[in-house]
């Protein structure tokens, strides 16, 4: 690994010039494949151009359609690829005016990074669903998709980009435009929830802050008698302090992580996600052995790996277990850039919370109200809660929905 690692750094160290984009994110829109690995890169009449994206495009399935009836030929699967399209089509000469007049077709949530031969332009979409945040360097300017990564640099945290604002880095500094019509907000909160690392500000919020709210509400609306708190980790551990500090019941780390193992919510076949939890976890037998016990996970999507999280509980010698949720009930698919699966397979959809804490094994089960999660982020009126109510603030085409799950099945 460390070989590796140096020999990555060599090609780094021979890249010429002074501006650069990267992604890390997993496909929510397309096959997860190496054709669809972002940056995109091309060369148009506009130059040449690069892009990276955080968010669904809820229409790009019918926009994609008019592309190719008027000769328009896809290299991939993704959603992305649909701005490229439409910037190079784009009667507008300049690269700004094409990318807003690109960004006039589409709907939906993005969080976009343009890099062009002198200048990166980064763009959010004007209900703000997803983040993006301006750093600072020295003389450098860098945008990110969350705040941690400038720590990891060194560099300065200046602020959010705001929702609908393009602003454009070059050799004049930072430029701001807001050429999008105003929209009422709608940013996520599945990002305080679980989405975001802990260590970001997103929305103008500490992640880990909130969730340690969310951890105190969950405590005053479904209390338990126990004699433990125990997270499921990563995202469960600040839920679980708030709620132990509220509660006055002892934190312990009854669960460890392996953290050579990725998400396990996201993994496509139930088989993987089964295998991928007893990877991930290890119980602590000591710390549970005779106790009566408080999961606190961040949400319950499928149920299944809430079921084998409860059974490697109960199989540590815990004598009870009370499953507490800092999120309400997931009933819907999200369309604007995470990857929960389509309605017929959300557990809370179509099950009372009595019948999900039977089928996960629980002694009891509570999940925190949607009125506490907005105590917790101290707002109500800004935030998409689609998942949780559903009730889409950007409608999701039914063409739209039917290529997705055709996308699943095919994967």
């Amino acid at each position: 690994m460390a070989t590796g690692f140096w020999k990555r750094r060599g090609w780094v160290k021979r890249l010429k010039g002074d501006l650069a984009i990267g992604h890390v994110r997993y496909s929510t829109a397309g096959k997860s494949s190496l054709v669809n690995a972002q940056p995109f890169r091309i060369d148009s009449c506009k130059g040449e151009i690069a892009i990276a994206h955080n968010g669904n495009l809820v229409n790009a399935f019918s926009v994609r359609g008019e592309l190719e009836r008027a000769g328009s030929i896809f290299r991939t699967s993704s959603d992305t690829e649909v701005i490229l399209h439409l910037i190079a089509r784009s009667p507008h000469a300049d690269l700004e005016a094409a990318i807003v007049d690109a960004l006039k077709q589409v709907r939906g949530a993005y969080s976009l990074i343009f890099i062009a031969k002198d200048r990166i332009i980064g763009v959010r979409d004007p209900r703000g669903f997803r983040p993006l945040s301006l750093g600072r360097l020295g003389p450098a300017h860098i945008l990110t998709s969350e705040s941690c990564a400038l720590d990891l640099i060194d560099a300065e945290f200046v602020r959010d980009v705001e929702p609908g604002e393009m602003v454009v880095v070059g050799a004049a500094g930072v430029k701001s435009y807001r050429p999008f019509p105003a929209e009422p907000p709608s940013q996520c909160i599945f990002e305080y929830v679980y989405f975001s690392r802990p260590d970001s500000l997103v929305f103008g919020r500490s992640v880990h802050e909130v969730r340690k709210r969310l951890g105190r509400e969950l405590a005053r609306e479904q209390p338990a008698d126990a004699d433990v708190v125990v997270p499921v980790p990563d995202s469960g551990v600040y839920a679980a302090l708030g709620f132990s500090e509220e509660s006055r019941v002892p934190l312990e780390f009854g669960l460890v992580r392996n953290h050579y193992v990725g998400r396990t919510f996201i993994e496509p076949r139930q088989s993987i996600r089964h295998f991928g939890v007893k990877l991930k976890l290890n119980p602590v037998r000591t710390l549970l052995q005779g106790k009566r016990v408080v999961l606190i996970d961040d949400s319950i999507v499928r149920g299944t790996t809430s079921r084998k999280i409860v059974s490697m509980v109960r199989a540590a010698g815990a004598r009870e277990v009370h499953l507490r949720i800092s999120s309400a009930p997931t009933v819907g698919p999200c369309y604007y850039g995470v990857d929960t699966p389509r309605r017929a397979e959300l557990i809370a959809s179509s099950h009372t919370v009595d019948e999900i804490r039977r089928y996960v094994r629980a002694d009891s089960l509570g999940y925190l109200s949607l009125q506490g999660m907005f105590r917790a982020v101290r707002e109500e009126s800004s935030f998409c809660t689609s998942c949780y109510t559903n009730r889409y603030p950007v409608p999701f085409p039914e063409e739209e929905e039917l290529q997705k799950a055709a996308v699943k099945r095919q994967s």
